[in-house]
């Protein structure tokens, strides 16, 4: 084999510019590829990483009616238990499941003001103890809750993030000033920013509408100071911070199974009320197999060049055999078995293909990075793809290789001392 090998080098060598001509069809289909994979395999995870975010891996179980959160805002607050404690220890001991809090939520506040300045349109969250840690949120000035303000019932005060601190105090010093929701002063104590730096990639209108719907001002409360504000056991959003990114669709759907069954909720009516997980993981993967399936043509395209390169690799296998014609039936005089001659043809041609396989490789990754620099397009070089394309090449000059070898194999050795 090693023989054989040396052998294949020296004549591909012996033959530089037509074996490269030869390799070059192997080189583009495998380059082709190589860029088309890695660009979906960019795409695919800038989706996921757009919907589901980066590092804080939380699913909210929040009420819905007709396939809809359900909107406190425009409708009247339903007749549902309250969670019980009992219900709160089953949710933590969920698989996966790092971290546990509870949240009222409005996503549009009337009579939220501070001073002059108009606040409603920021959403308002009344948070439980371990909110802020679970959601992934820092305090940057201040302080968060004490125990006692979260425990004690109407406790005035207000944390706010990074975007309300802009627009409602600009330059000011936020804490210690009041803002006053519904004719109820709160005093701010500090202001928090998300731990997470990662930002939507928008390119369009619609990305905006999808990845940043969220992307207001917040106002927290004390979840005990809720009632002070709307008057009602209001049922609760959980928030679920789950281990790991993949487990954030097992978390949601066994919370919202488990909130359900204890709550006797009807789950076969989609126009009943019900607990239900934002599955963004699912809707990244609807986009995700939209953007495969436009792809998987250019991926066919792509191997028709393979096909060429094959082909290319068949024909110059041929016209080394017509050349060697003499060799071989000087080999076979000598002893060789057509076996030997066979695996020597087949080699070479392995070895051409191979070697066309590795150029496209090299060729395909820079090819990805310079696309990405230019056109800012997310790439990820996937090694699974490079390690098919290495053994699919090899296996284009086995199979292209094939009839060739097998027809130096057949030669009789008296007719090919014969042949000029």
């Amino acid at each position: 084999m090693l023989e054989n090998i040396r052998l294949s080098f020296r004549g591909i060598w012996s033959h530089k510019m037509r074996s490269f001509l030869t390799m070059l069809g192997i080189i583009i289909g495998i380059a082709a590829i190589i860029v088309i994979v890695s660009t979906i395999q960019g795409t695919n995870e800038q989706i996921k990483q757009n919907l589901v975010g980066s590092g804080t891996n939380t699913v909210n179980v929040t009420l819905y009616q007709d396939g809809w959160n359900y909107e406190f805002d425009y409708n009247p607050v339903p007749d549902i238990q309250p969670f019980s404690d009992s219900l709160r220890e089953q949710l933590s001991e969920i698989d996966d499941v790092e971290g546990i809090a509870y949240i009222h939520k409005r996503d549009y506040t009337d009579q939220m003001f501070y001073l002059k300045t108009d606040l409603s349109s920021n959403s308002l969250y009344g948070v439980s103890a371990d909110y802020f840690k679970v959601a992934g949120y820092q305090i940057i000035r201040g302080r968060g809750f004490s125990d006692r303000e979260l425990t004690e019932a109407g406790a005035r005060v207000c944390v706010i993030d990074k975007t309300v601190r802009a627009t409602a105090f600009g330059g000011e010093e936020p804490v210690g000033k009041a803002i006053e929701i519904k004719g109820v002063p709160f005093t701010v104590v500090g202001v928090v920013q998300s731990r997470q730096t990662f930002e939507p990639t928008i390119n369009s209108l619609e990305d905006w509408y999808m990845y940043s719907g969220d992307n207001t001002g917040k106002v927290f409360v004390p979840d005990s100071a809720w009632p002070l504000l709307f008057g009602f056991d209001e049922p609760e959003t959980v928030v679920l911070r789950a281990d790991s990114t993949d487990a954030m669709t097992s978390v949601g759907r066994d919370a919202a199974k488990l909130i359900n069954n204890t709550l006797n909720l009807d789950t076969t009516d989609s126009a009943a009320l019900q607990y239900k997980s934002a599955d963004l993981l699912d809707q990244a993967a609807d986009l995700q197999q939209l953007s495969n399936s436009t792809n998987i043509m250019l991926i066919a395209i792509a191997s028709i060049s393979l096909l060429v390169g094959g082909i290319g690799v068949m024909n110059i296998m041929l016209v080394s055999v017509t050349e060697r014609t003499r060799e071989i039936g000087l080999k076979k005089a000598l002893g060789a078995r057509r076996k030997q001659i066979l695996g020597q043809f087949l080699t070479e041609a392995a070895v051409l293909s191979l070697l066309g396989g590795l150029l496209g490789i090299i060729v395909g990754i820079i090819l990805a990075r310079v696309i990405s620099y230019v056109m800012q397009i997310p790439v990820a070089i996937s090694v699974p793809a490079i390690v098919i394309a290495i053994v699919f090449s090899t296996l284009v000059g086995v199979i292209f290789g094939l009839l060739p070898s097998v027809r130096a194999s057949k030669l009789n050795p008296i007719d090919a001392l014969r042949y000029e």
